[in-house]
C-alpha cells in the first residue's frame, strides 16, 4: 500500500498534473488526494469516454495527463482510446481499477470485466502494468510508463488492485451556482443555410488566434475544404468527443477555442455540456450545427427536431447562449458571442451542404495533432 501523495508528487515531477476521471470505490483514496492536491488539476467527467477526450484536449494544449476510471468504464472509453488516442498518437496515463479481480470476490456485474480487463487493454494495444503497491515501486513504475508514452506517443495503463492506496480525506469545493443566461437570437423560420456557408462565416468571424475543433463526419471535411490550417483540428473519430476535447484544450490554453459540433454528435455525449458548464472556461465557444440528420452515413434522421440544445446549454451553466437560423443574422450572433465571456453556446439550424466529391483531409491525424499542439502552445493569442 502507498500514500496517495507519493504517487501524485512523483507523477508531478514527471509533468503529469492534469487528471480527468469518473469515480470508483477502489480509486477513492487517490482521487480524493488528486482533487485536493495544490499542484494538480482534476476534472470530473460524466463518462469515462468523456474523460479520455478531455485529457486528449489537455494534451493538445501542452499538458501531460492522467485518466482515472473503473475497469467497467473501459467499455465507455474503447471508442476514444481506439479512434482518438491511437490514430492521433495522443498519450495519457490510464489508472484503471481492477473490480472483479479473479479470486477477490466482488459484485456480479464486475465478474466478467474482472476476467477480461487485461485482455481488453491488450486488444486495444494499450500497454499496461500493475499499479505500484509499495512506495519503493512508485518511481520505477512511473519511469516505465512515462518512458513508454514518450517513446510510443500512446496511452499506458496502470491496473490498480483493491487497497493499493491508503485512505485520503475528500476536500472538494462545491460546484458554484450560476445564473441561467438569457437566450439571444432566434431561428428565422425560413430555409436554413448550408452548413458549409455557416462554416465559412465562422471561419471569418472566429477570434484571431483561435483554435477550431471540428467534429467527425462532413463537418471536419468541409472545414478542411475551406482551407487547411494549423489552427484546425479534425476529429476524424471519437464521435461526440469534440466538445470534451475543446474543454480540455480551453482549460489549459490562453487561446480561444471554438468547437464545431453536430446534432448527432452532441446528442451522443450530452453529458459534455454539463461538464463544460461546471468547469466554465471563459475562452470556449461551442457551436452545434444542426441539420437533423447523420448526413455522412446516408442522411438517417436524428431526434434533434425535438431537442432544444440552447435550453440544455442554458440549464447546464453556459454563460452566453444563442440561436441562429439564417446567414443574415449569423455574423451578428457570432460577434456578440465572441465578445461575451464564455463558455458560449450557439445552436445553428443548417441544411446539408451537398458537396460533390467532398475531400477528406490529406494531412495525417498524427500531424494534425502535433501541429495543432504547437499552435496552441505557441504562446499568447496571435
Amino acid at each position: 500500500m502507498i500514500e496517495a501523495r507519493e504517487f501524485i508528487e512523483e507523477a508531478g515531477r514527471r509533468g503529469i498534473d492534469f487528471y480527468a476521471g469518473v469515480p470508483c470505490s477502489f480509486l477513492t483514496p487517490l482521487m480524493n488526494a488528486v482533487i485536493g492536491a495544490p499542484n494538480a488539476r482534476y476534472v470530473g467527467a460524466t463518462s469515462e469516454g468523456e474523460a479520455v477526450a478531455i485529457a486528449a484536449g489537455a494534451w493538445l494544449a501542452g499538458k501531460n495527463t492522467a485518466v482515472m476510471c473503473q475497469n467497467s468504464g473501459l467499455g465507455n472509453a474503447v471508442n476514444p482510446l481506439t479512434s482518438l488516442n491511437w490514430p492521433f498518437k495522443i498519450p495519457t496515463l490510464m489508472i484503471v481499477t481492477w473490480r472483479g479481480e479473479p479470486g477477490l470476490g466482488d459484485e456480479p456485474q464486475h465478474e466478467l470485466m474482472g476476467e477480461i480487463t487485461g485482455a481488453l487493454l491488450d486488444t486495444m494495444k494499450v500497454a499496461r502494468s500493475s499499479f505500484p503497491a509499495e512506495a519503493g515501486e512508485v518511481e520505477s513504475r512511473l519511469e516505465e510508463a512515462c518512458g513508454y508514452m514518450d517513446r510510443e506517443q500512446l496511452p499506458f495503463a496502470f491496473v490498480q488492485a483493491k487497497g493499493a492506496v491508503a485512505n485520503s480525506k475528500l476536500d472538494q469545493a462545491p460546484v458554484p451556482e450560476r445564473a441561467c443566461a438569457e437566450i439571444a437570437g432566434a431561428f428565422s423560420g425560413v430555409g436554413a443555410p448550408r452548413r458549409i456557408d455557416v462554416l465559412e462565416r465562422i471561419n471569418a468571424n472566429a477570434p484571431e488566434g483561435a483554435g477550431l475543433i471540428a467534429t467527425t463526419g462532413y463537418c471536419g471535411r468541409e472545414l478542411y475544404s475551406l482551407g487547411d490550417a494549423a489552427r484546425n483540428f479534425y476529429v476524424v473519430g471519437s464521435m461526440g468527443g469534440a466538445s470534451a476535447i475543446g474543454l480540455g484544450a480551453a482549460l489549459n490554453s490562453e487561446r480561444e477555442i471554438v468547437v464545431l459540433d453536430g446534432d448527432g454528435a452532441a446528442l451522443m455525449k450530452l453529458g459534455n455540456l454539463a461538464t463544460i458548464g461546471a468547469e466554465a472556461p471563459e475562452n470556449l465557444t461551442h457551436i452545434v450545427l444542426d441539420n437533423g440528420m447523420h448526413e455522412s452515413t446516408g442522411g438517417q434522421l436524428t431526434v434533434s427536431e425535438g431537442v432544444d440544445f440552447a435550453e440544455i446549454a442554458r440549464a447546464s451553466g453556459y454563460a452566453h447562449v444563442a440561436r441562429a437560423g439564417s446567414l443574415s443574422n449569423l455574423d451578428e450572433v457570432l460577434k456578440s458571442a465572441f465578445a461575451a465571456k464564455g463558455p458560449r453556446f450557439i445552436h445553428v439550424r443548417v441544411s446539408p451542404s451537398r458537396i460533390e466529391n467532398l475531400p477528406r483531409p490529406k494531412v495525417a491525424p498524427v500531424e494534425v495533432a502535433r501541429r495543432f499542439r504547437d499552435y496552441l502552445c505557441a504562446g499568447e493569442k496571435a
